[in-house]
């Protein structure tokens, strides 16, 4: 049994930080932590109102457990 406040099945730590961290870093490389900065912002304002949504509906141990385990961010696209 996984404790309810797990980071892996939090929508935050684990549905949204992993779509950010793709979009983020297929821009390019960043000089400085001010660049990272921005662009963390700049795709977090894109997220979509459904990516948000899905990935706080509360299916996300249901899909872990579907998945055998395995990543589940693609569902939330």
């Amino acid at each position: 049994m996984w404790p309810q406040n797990s980071p892996d099945i939090n929508p935050v730590d684990y549905a949204t930080w992993g779509a950010l961290q793709q979009k983020v870093y297929l821009q390019c490389q960043f000089e400085n932590v001010d660049q990272l900065k921005l662009a963390l912002e700049t795709e977090w304002s894109r997220l979509s109102q459904t990516f948000t949504r899905a990935s706080m509906n509360g299916d996300i141990l249901e899909n872990v457990v579907k998945n055998n385990g395995g990543h589940i961010e693609h569902l939330f696209k």
